[in-house]
């Protein structure tokens, strides 16, 4: 191996040939989406050598031991992410490692291993290692620390200072919706700019850089972001760099591509084609062949003040070669861009507020002009309210619950919300049109109305009031919780469980938890209380009314309809309990149970079956099932494709109208000091006695015939006594004295 590197220095150093000559064949007075295009066209072309993973011949270890070792120490590889010398206490942190303690799988937290800088599992689509092509490209694969690489994970980057480190930045990840970005370090975020730019212009929509960033693509042709654009600007080429695109443009090079990265090369690329600021010119092409800035833009003016936008013109600035286009600065803030046009409209301003805007001129090697001459304006006033909401209706009325909805008010600006009233008092806000009014009193009237507020606080009059009266409590059959939907994708994070609550009554969430049948053992684990407050999307949400789901997703789900629905999101940890979002990181061989006061009620899947039987589907109960189901019975359920998420968030239910088969069940004596219990039942039934706990400690059944049971190695205390038929289920407290 040393061979390849001393060879690998040996090239370098006699290299007469400069590496510009291997863009002679691209056209490099073009600008924007053509000049990418033509950039593309050549690195595509050259790529002659597609590396495997790992392979006994050429691959991207021995590409990234030959680009990334240490010029200094050959029997060394440099880390990226890394900046200490190895003088402290943390091995994660280092700068070089040892180029022999490569990963091996053997668990050592010495090793070092290969960063995709564009993640796996953030290309679309998710890319495979097993599949040479950009997930084994190794213009983006480094040497990095292993447990630093995982740390990273699949986060996207974002800004920062200093040595690499979570970001402040925050986007829709594994975590959840604000999941923390990843900066690399102030040494390496030109690399990863770069990196990210080559395979953009390299597999192209792939590996987009509004995938794996967090930044704008107000201000780019395309979806580059400004993020990339400032790094590459801010960090120059490395020597690291500058080697590792000299090794790969040879192909007598044992694990070299043939194509270069060109913004390696010249960062300067990126400006030309993206915009920005100024990255270098390391050709000196562009930027030494004109040095003059165009003129100051002058006569600014500002018309059309409106509420929320102004239109904002100026004389045409003039330069010694040409003006390539304008920036708006609102508040010396970027805000909008124009190519040959003197005039724009600025829009998502605020009401009644003063504003402050300057132009600033451009020419096609970016030299900017002096800012204009300031001006300021201020826009309207929004004295104007919303209009009344209406068609209020009233739905989900249970003993001490309802829901009201209405249709969307509209506003000559923007809605901000909407307040409930019951009675004349204002009890909640939202910003949905729809409200789930609880804690009320059973067989009570109360009157409803609901009023609009757009942004600036105007707010229209009340809606015309309606009217309702909650139920007495009388049950209409069903009494427990059950699962009704299972989502396990094909592949990524969007897991999701729902729960639906068929009764006529609202349900507490305590004591109700989901745990996972782990493959890693065939037992259940990782109970997750529904009612986990630091978990729950609204901590005062705590239960279910009648009609109404609760919906459970990992955290790091990055489907929209998972996370607009989504009443507990369960993020990924680094050690137990809930160790990698689990019971939420099932894998369609792990059954989830629901369970009450720890005693198993309902499942989706069979804990006899160790394949993965429920793998990349979604399930949902059929719309008559009214009870839950301790033993997963497939004929219960509708089996639906994988990645089916559209009936995430309410459930369809046609609830037989037959005669509740418990309507006149009866058990006595309760309280009872005597060793048999009596039932009245016009149905065969499953007796299970648990403790108030939730322990099993009897079953039996009643008929017609033998309707009593033996409670008499009962001990005296409190139970929950379930009965259950072919068709439903009820429990009841039962007392022995």
């Amino acid at each position: 191996m040393k061979l390849i590197f001393n060879l690998f220095f040996f090239i370098t150093t006699l290299l007469t040939y400069s590496q510009e000559s291997y863009y002679n064949d691209v056209d490099k007075t073009l600008t924007g989406l053509a000049l990418k295009e033509a950039l593309a066209t050549k690195i595509i072309a050259t790529h002659t050598n597609i590396l495997e993973y790992t392979s006994s011949n050429a691959d991207v270890w021995d590409a990234c031991i030959a680009t990334d070792i240490n010029p200094e120490n050959s029997n060394e590889i440099i880390l990226y992410y890394g900046w200490e010398n190895v003088t402290d206490t943390d091995i994660t942190n280092d700068r070089t490692r040892d180029i022999n303690l490569q990963d091996a799988g053997g668990g050592s937290a010495f090793v070092w291993n290969r960063e995709h800088v564009f993640p796996k599992s953030l290309a679309n689509p998710v890319l495979n290692t097993d599949v040479p092509g950009p997930a084994t490209d190794a213009h983006h694969l480094r040497a990095a620390d292993r447990t630093r690489n995982s740390t990273r994970n699949n986060r996207k980057y974002g800004s920062g200072i200093g040595n690499s480190n979570f970001s402040s930045d925050t986007f829709a990840g594994l975590s959840g919706a604000n999941t923390n970005a990843w900066y690399p370090g102030d040494e390496w975020k030109g690399d990863a700019a770069r990196m990210i730019m080559y395979m953009y212009l390299r597999y192209g929509d792939v590996c987009l850089p509004t995938a794996v960033g967090v930044g704008s693509t107000e201000f780019t042709p395309d979806d580059m972001i400004d993020l990339f654009l400032n790094w590459n600007a801010e960090d120059p080429v490395s020597q690291i760099e500058k080697d590792r695109n000299t090794y790969h443009e040879n192909t007598s090079n044992f694990a070299a591509q043939g194509n270069r990265n060109p913004f390696i090369d010249n960062p300067y690329l990126a400006t030309r084609i993206w915009g920005g600021i100024s990255a270098e010119d390391r050709w000196g092409i562009y930027t030494s062949s004109d040095t003059e800035a165009p003129s100051t833009p002058t006569n600014v003016t500002l018309s059309n003040i409106k509420l929320t936008s102004i239109d904002i013109s100026w004389t045409a600035a003039t330069d010694n070669i040409e003006v390539s286009g304008y920036n708006i600065y609102v508040n010396d803030i970027l805000t909008a861009q124009t190519s040959n046009k003197t005039n724009t409209t600025i829009t998502n301003l605020k009401t009644n507020t003063n504003y402050t805007f300057r132009v600033v001129a451009k020419d096609i090697i970016n030299n900017l002009s002096a800012p204009s001459i300031a001006i300021n304006g201020k826009t309207l006033q929004d004295t104007e309210a919303p209009t009344i909401p209406t068609n209020l209706l009233i739905s989900n009325i249970s003993d001490s619950s309802f829901k009201v909805s209405w249709s969307v008010s509209t506003d000559n600006n923007a809605i901000a919300g909407y307040e409930i009233f019951i009675d004349d008092n204002l009890i909640a806000t939202t910003t949905n049109i729809f409200y789930t009014v609880t804690g009320l009193e059973t067989s009570t009237n109360y009157a409803v109305q609901v009023l609009a507020k757009d942004v600036d606080n105007n707010k229209s009059a009340k809606s015309t009031t309606i009217n309702v009266t909650t139920t007495d409590g009388t049950s209409n059959g069903v009494i427990e919780l059950f699962i009704s939907e299972y989502t396990e994708p094909d592949g990524g994070n969007n897991k999701a469980i729902e729960i639906v609550n068929l009764s006529s009554t609202t349900i507490n969430l305590s004591g109700y938890s989901i745990q996972k049948f782990t493959s890693s053992g065939w037992f259940w684990t990782d109970d997750l209380p529904l009612d986990k407050s630091d978990f729950l999307v609204d901590p005062s949400k705590n239960s279910i009314v009648p009609n109404d789901v609760f919906v459970i997703i990992h955290a790091g789900s990055a489907e929209q309809e998972l996370i607009d629905n989504a009443d507990l999101k369960v993020p990924s940890r680094a050690n137990a309990p809930y160790k990698f979002a689990s019971p939420m990181n099932f894998n369609g061989d792990d059954p989830i149970g629901l369970f009450k006061n720890g005693v198993l009620i309902d499942v989706i899947g069979d804990v006899t079956n160790t394949s993965k039987h429920i793998a990349n589907k979604t399930y949902r109960r059929k719309s008559n099932i009214s009870v839950p189901n301790s033993t997963f019975t497939l004929n219960e359920w509708d089996v639906l494709p994988k990645n089916t998420f559209d009936g995430i968030g309410n459930h369809t239910s046609t609830l037989s109208t037959k005669t509740n088969v418990f309507e006149s069940f009866k058990m006595f004596p309760n309280p009872t000091n005597r060793n048999r219990l009596f039932f009245s039942t016009t149905e065969n039934a499953n007796i299970t006695i648990y403790t108030i706990l939730g322990k099993l400690i009897q079953t039996s059944k009643i008929t017609k015939s033998k309707n009593n049971i033996d409670i008499s190695k009962l001990p005296k205390g409190v139970y929950l006594l379930k009965t259950a038929s072919n068709k439903q289920m009820i429990t009841k407290k039962l007392i022995k004295i």
